[in-house]
């Protein structure tokens, strides 16, 4: 398989200059990457109609990213219009972690990090081990598997419940929930999905809280237990409200959900359309780091991140007022020729790779570190077992822009 598709060069300019992240065509969700490229070559600043910009460049997207105290991630202004004051959806994208500013978003990650440690991560390896070798042993009995289903949406939910200490019986609900609340941070809100995500964000608010008075009174080991961390707070900060708590836990069993399920369904479908870089990793498995930051930046989990710019500024060669809304395009930075030689071109050992697949500055992902290590069990022992799996079905991505996945990803194994 050679570079992906791109327009020709007048249609590219077409493709630029109409384009509108609110009214995106069937064929974008299929492969949003020629659309990026057509961007950055001839709309690296884009203008939507809706007033807000979409960046596409790399070394446009790096110095927001980097500048905190000149382009906020706070989303009141953007979210009211969106959600409604009052709704759920608005309490909790206006509360969660990825969402905010210091001071909170501060204390919150700094309780995360606290119990996302080198060492506990370390630690989690050997029953993570254990828990792929159990749904592989389930895929090689069922031969035709739903690879999101039955492996790469199985693993993100038990590893981010025990976390939190979610009972194993509780966890059915979590995909589900995650999938209504992060579907209604698409740049179109249908009626459907706002229900929907009102409806999700209800019941796992009520479920959590529930959950959380029984850790009040049954506490675990605050170095290794993230809601005992949170409720306690860190020494010489306030603890968390009850709001702020039990949206920080929404947001973490979503984020921690959602981003790592799309990097395996992701990987292992790219490696069927890239048969030597498949062949490559199989013959090798110590590539597997450098192959997890190349999915990584091959596909990007998230697409899409927002800024909102607090003084007016400039960007590339366009001066953006204050509170100008940004649409930074991490699947078109990720593809960036000027950062990555060969970008659509899938590479497992490509080095240097300074992808932004985790963000950046001070909202880089928290669990970046858990990402990788679930990457790498899941892919590599995947691989060792059923090196010739192959696509047995038609794959059913989720329809959505800022997070790019599989619902579905129908594959044949074989021992």
């Amino acid at each position: 398989m050679g570079p992906a598709d791109v327009f020709a060069p007048d249609r590219a300019r077409e493709v630029a200059a109409s384009f509108d992240l609110a009214h995106l065509p069937a064929d974008f969700y299929a492969d949003p990457y020629p659309y990026y490229r057509a961007l950055r070559e001839h709309c690296p600043v884009k203008a939507m109609p809706d007033g807000s910009w979409f960046l596409t460049r790399y070394d446009d997207i790096l110095p927001v990213y980097r500048d905190p105290r000149v382009y906020s991630s706070d989303k009141k202004k953007e979210f009211g219009p969106k959600y409604g004051t009052t709704t759920p959806l608005y309490e909790h994208h206006t509360t969660s972690l990825v969402f905010n500013d210091p001071p909170l978003h501060t204390r919150v990650r700094r309780a995360i990090v606290g119990a996302l440690s080198q060492k506990h991560i370390a630690a989690m390896e050997a029953g993570l081990v254990a828990l792929v070798d159990r749904l592989l042993d389930q895929l090689a009995e069922c031969r035709d598997v739903d690879l999101i289903d039955q492996y790469a949406g199985a693993i993100p939910v038990e590893i981010i419940g025990n976390l939190l200490r979610v009972p194993h019986a509780d966890r059915g609900s979590l995909r589900g929930w995650s999938l209504a609340i992060l579907g209604a941070l698409e740049p179109v809100l249908t009626p459907e999905r706002a229900h929907a995500g009102n409806e999700a964000v209800s019941e796992f608010v009520a479920y959590l809280s529930g959950l959380i008075e029984d850790r009040r009174a049954h506490p675990g080991n605050p170095e290794t237990d993230v809601l005992t961390r949170l409720i306690h707070g860190e020494p010489g900060e306030p603890p968390l409200s009850a709001t702020e708590l039990v949206h920080q836990c929404v947001f973490l069993l979503n984020a921690g959900h959602e981003t790592t399920t799309n990097l395996i369904g992701n990987a292992l479908h790219a490696l069927t359309e890239w048969p030597d870089e498949r062949a490559r990793l199989c013959a090798d498995p110590g590539l597997i780091g450098t192959a997890i930051e190349e999915f990584l930046r091959f596909e990007s989990s998230n697409q899409l991140g927002n800024r909102i710019t607090r003084q007016p500024t400039t960007i590339g060669a366009v001066s953006l007022p204050a509170d100008a809304r940004i649409t930074l395009c991490i699947g078109a930075a990720n593809r960036d020729p000027a950062q990555f030689h060969d970008p659509d071109r899938l590479d497992v050992t490509r080095e240097p790779n300074r992808h932004i697949a985790f963000g950046f500055g001070i909202h880089t992902c928290a669990g970046l570190n858990l990402a990788r290590l679930e990457g790498r069990v899941a892919i590599s022992r995947f691989l060792a077992r059923f090196p010739n799996y192959e696509v047995a079905g038609v794959p059913v991505r989720g329809g959505r822009a800022r997070f790019r996945g599989f619902l579905h990803l129908p594959v044949r194994v074989a021992a």
